[in-house]
């Protein structure tokens, strides 16, 4: 039972899904983040229907690449888009760590942020539009569950910037060793498909999400002393962008020297 309101708990949190509602205590999220990553393999599930029905109705690139950005903003509700706009505004601005954890708790928008946001929506938009084979459909969706169990293992294994915050409520009731073993091999397995899927395209994704990881903590910990709930956004959008940056790459590469 507790399992299973730790699920309820991360699909309540994490995505805009309809489903049955829970008691808000720690008790229910204590596996929550173990269960993060079955979002993405929704988002992930979704992405591939959706390519199958282009391929069927004969539907060009620019409309799948459209829907393939509006999916995860669907499924997820903007969640992880909201902490990116907020962690661009901050880092943007130059100022002092404490000055960043406030501006990233200001509810505005800023133009550093829909600038970035901008930018990002049309990279991925462009990515979207240059992907050939199915093999890389099926990486960049393993892709959407990578990033999620990356951002839970650095959830509970990297510093906090600040006491408290939506973060520290996932984190702090998680029992620890067994969120790292679950999303541990959850991580382990999203690299089997994709290598499995396509060993050059995979292990080429597999790269642009270690480098994401690797930013990821420099870079929180560098201008914040640590993380927050809008620094998991910002890095889930960062690492599902470099997966499919990567993986695009990867794909392109194949073609060339294989």
């Amino acid at each position: 039972m507790k399992l299973f309101k730790s699920f309820i708990s991360a699909f309540l949190m994490y995505s805009r899904i309809p489903i049955p509602q829970i008691e808000w205590k720690e008790e229910n999220r204590r596996y929550a983040l173990c269960f993060f990553p079955f979002v993405g393999a929704v988002i992930g599930i979704i992405f591939i229907l959706w390519k199958y029905i282009c391929t069927l109705l004969n539907i060009g690139n620019f409309l799948f690449a459209a829907v393939s950005v509006i999916i995860p903003i669907i499924i997820s509700g903007g969640i992880h888009l909201d902490g990116f706009c907020d962690v661009c505004d901050a880092k943007n601005s130059f100022a002092d760590k404490n000055k960043k954890l406030e501006i990233m708790s200001d509810p505005h928008i800023g133009s550093f942020a829909a600038i970035n946001l901008c930018l990002y929506l049309i990279l991925q938009f462009g990515l979207f539009c240059e992907i050939k084979s199915y093999p890389t459909i099926f990486i960049i969706a393993a892709g959407y569950i990578l990033s999620r169990a990356l951002s839970g293992i650095a959830a509970v294994t990297f510093r906090n910037a600040k006491n408290g915050g939506l973060l520290q409520k996932f984190a702090f009731p998680a029992h620890r060793k067994i969120t790292i073993a679950f999303l541990t091999a959850i991580i382990i397995l999203s690299c089997a498909a994709m290598i499995f899927s396509d060993i050059f395209i995979g292990i080429s994704a597999i790269i642009g999400a270690g480098i994401s990881f690797a930013y990821y903590r420099i870079s929180a910990y560098k201008n914040f002393g640590g993380i927050t709930g809008d620094l998991a956004g910002w890095f889930l959008q960062i690492c599902e962008i470099s997966v499919l940056l990567f993986a695009v790459i990867g794909e392109k590469l194949s073609e060339v020297l294989l």
